[in-house]
């Protein structure tokens, strides 16, 4: 018997395409969306859906038994660029919610937990190209901090309770489904937008020159199920994953082949702050020998699934 899934932040980037995307793997009632507020048409009417605020411990266990869920996928957080302007709240959201989840299953009342983690995680003192696994962990931002203490609290409730929770370290995700929610790196969404308005112009609120590492959704949502599905992880709670790396320079670049008059222009704020203290470059040795991961999407057919995605004829 397929186990109930409940998917919290189903209205968010990933947790959109993530929903739909186990529903076609399990079947449409055994994936149960949530989130505070309502969110993609198909989501709400494809499956089952909860109103559901991830901080109300009671709540979720009102859900958890109504649908007899055995795995959460707890995608909800506040992130980068606003937890920067609302510190505590983002510790607050992004921990209390981890801890409810956690606990669950430390009571045995859920089998299993993803927990997304990020490149947030990585600091300034980090090797910024080919960043390793095992690495000078010293992040910088609130939305870091947070997502590397959730790592360690993970830890210590496998180790400690044998709770079965599993994480990567997400980095940069494009998609042309559900517009980013206060990322750092949502100008490579943004841009795409932009690109196909009758101004055919985009302002980068970062420099030219900043190289970040950066998946096209599917493969972020095929290494989530991939890694769920894969035999007990025993090594690492939270794993690297990468794809590829790009600037906006480049990746406008990309873009001018199939618009040839796109333009582009920079003016840094907050955000580049940031992104100065993520890596350029990201090594994921680990994820593919343990789990046999391997991105499959490069920018060229990120780029025209981007476009093919937004109407625009290639």
């Amino acid at each position: 018997m397929t186990q109930k899934i409940l998917i919290i932040g189903s209205s968010g980037q990933i947790g959109t395409e993530l929903v739909l995307k186990l529903r076609q793997i399990y079947g449409n009632d055994n994936v149960i969306a949530s989130d505070i507020r309502k969110g993609n048409y198909e989501v709400m009417e494809s499956g089952p859906f909860e109103l559901l605020d991830v901080t109300n411990k009671d709540d979720i266990i009102d859900v958890v038994k109504q649908h007899n869920i055995k795995q959460v996928y707890l995608m909800a957080a506040m992130l980068s660029a606003i937890a920067e302007k609302s510190p505590q709240r983002a510790w607050a959201l992004n921990m209390n919610s981890l801890f409810n989840i956690l606990d669950l299953a430390k009571d045995k009342v859920i089998d299993k937990i993803f927990w997304p983690s990020s490149m947030a995680v990585f600091g300034p003192d980090t090797p910024r190209v080919n960043t390793p696994q095992d690495t000078i962990i010293k992040p910088a931002t609130v939305y870091g901090i947070s997502k590397f203490s959730g790592e360690n609290w993970c830890s210590y409730y496998r180790e400690k309770y044998d709770v079965d929770v599993r994480s990567i370290r997400y980095p940069g995700i494009i998609s042309y489904k559900t517009i980013p929610g206060g990322g750092t790196t949502d100008y490579a969404v943004e841009i795409f937008y932009e690109a196909m308005k009758k101004g055919n112009s985009y302002i980068s609120f970062l420099s030219e020159d900043t190289t970040l590492p950066m998946m096209y959704m599917d493969d972020a949502i095929d290494a989530t199920i991939q890694l769920m599905q894969s035999n007990q992880i025993e090594n690492y709670i939270a794993y690297n994953i990468a794809a590829m790396s790009f600037s906006p320079k480049e990746l406008a670049n990309a873009i001018k082949k199939y618009i040839p008059n796109f333009k582009i222009n920079y003016k840094p704020d907050s955000r580049q702050n940031i992104a100065d203290t993520w890596p350029e470059s990201i090594d994921d040795t680990e994820a593919n020998k343990d789990w046999n991961w391997k991105a499959k999407i490069g920018l060229d057919e990120l780029v025209k699934s981007m476009l093919l995605g937004l109407h625009y004829n290639i």
